[in-house]
């Protein structure tokens, strides 16, 4: 493992994942099996009421840093998950009396969620429309208001942060003018969960998922969604919860009825570690991030032969994270990709599972070379960055 650590490039993907972790998290991870390891929820012997415990302290983490302690919080494998189960439980509810929903998207939205609607609407389960967009990638609420008073939406999904460009999206405004019609309101929150202040508990939000192994610093493993008590949601998922074994349809509460399986326990250590480590400074955290941000803008602005993807520099400090997509004069993406990584540099180049978005942004089909920052960017990072962009302009 130490070899391998020694051998890693300096790392531009934490869009993708972050890289790395806190400390802790590798450290609560390792404890977590050779300390016990049991299944949480199968047994009332002292291990499995452990880890029993530590489940339910994570939700309490969860429900704290996304500012939602009426919510009930999910645990599932990945995001994607999350959000499959999500869509296809709502899409399922609201088609139970054999009408054809309305879904509502961003033009920014992941595969994640494309795909699914996608199928669903094959098979002619709901019908997909995009949200309108302008100049400076504002969104047109009075054209959204007709649109809405037109086709009233069943559905609105909407990622907090873009996982192409970085933009934080106006989520509260949106979901208020879907809430006047009725809508479920979804949120991804894959690039923004504890990074970007949100008040998940706010009634405008039906669902908040989030992606532990991205912003929250945790492993892959455990993600999961807040959901409000008061939204139906029938289960997608089904299986063995450890509790009312004798019935064989789903228990009717939140969180068991959503968690069928053996959970990933130990990666729900790890998230346990990463979420205590974010408390203890979450304004220094967040401050750093955006300190790496500017600093990534400021160094990729010393080449006049790099475009930045959507809102340019100077516009990008409050309505942006540290994720930035650039072009490259005469080169395409895969191109400077794979000289970044003979320079030891790790970014993500072509369409990063979102097409959607990079029809928005004018960048379909080729896509983008990505840059994503996070608090752990330091500065051998930047220094080696710059060394590889230097040689690439030396060499153009």
């Amino acid at each position: 493992m130490d070899g391998i650590l020694q051998e890693s490039q300096a790392y531009f993907d934490n869009a993708a994942t972050t890289y790395p972790k806190p400390a802790c998290v590798y450290d609560s991870m390792d404890s977590f099996y050779r300390s016990g390891g049991a299944s949480a929820g199968r047994g009332k012997h002292k291990l499995a009421a452990n880890a029993s415990r530590l489940v339910s302290e994570t939700r309490g983490l969860v429900r704290e840093l996304l500012c939602c302690p009426n919510k009930d919080v999910i645990f599932t494998p990945s995001a994607t998950l999350a959000l499959n189960m999500i869509i296809q439980g709502s899409t399922k509810r609201l088609t139970a009396d054999g009408s054809s929903p309305v879904a509502y998207i961003s033009p920014f939205e992941h595969n994640a969620v494309t795909r699914v609607l996608h199928a669903l609407e094959k098979e002619g389960r709901v019908r997909v429309k995009v949200l309108p967009i302008g100049a400076g990638l504002m969104y047109d609420f009075e054209e959204i208001r007709r649109e809405f008073s037109s086709e009233a939406p069943d559905l609105l999904i909407v990622s907090h942060v873009s996982n192409v460009c970085g933009l934080i999206q106006p989520v509260g405004n949106l979901c208020r003018l879907a809430k006047e019609y009725g809508a479920v309101t979804v949120l991804d929150m894959a690039q923004s969960a504890v990074l970007v202040p949100l008040d998940a508990g706010s009634e405008l939000y039906d669902f908040a998922v989030f992606a532990g192994h991205k912003t929250m610093l945790g492993p892959f493993g455990a993600s999961g969604f807040v959901k409000s008590p008061a939204t139906p949601l029938p289960p997608v998922i089904f299986g063995g919860t450890g509790a009312e074994s004798a019935r064989q349809d789903m228990p009717d509460d939140a969180p068991a009825r959503y968690e069928a399986g053996s959970m990933n326990t130990h990666a729900i250590a790890g998230l346990n570690a990463a979420l205590r480590w974010w408390k203890a400074d979450t304004d220094g955290i967040r401050r750093k991030e955006q300190e790496n941000h500017a600093r990534l803008l400021d160094l990729l602005a010393r080449y006049d032969f790099v475009k930045v993807t959507g809102l340019p520099a100077a516009d990008r400090t409050e309505r942006c994270t540290g994720v930035v997509s650039c072009s490259f004069d005469g080169y395409s993406p895969e191109e400077i990709d794979g000289v970044l990584d003979e320079q030891g540099i790790a970014v993500r180049a072509g369409l990063q599972c979102a097409p959607l978005a990079h029809r928005t942004l004018g960048t379909f089909p080729a896509g983008t070379v990505r840059f994503s920052t996070q608090y752990f960017t330091d500065d051998a990072d930047f220094a080696r960055l710059a060394q590889a962009m230097d040689y690439i302009e030396e060499n153009r």
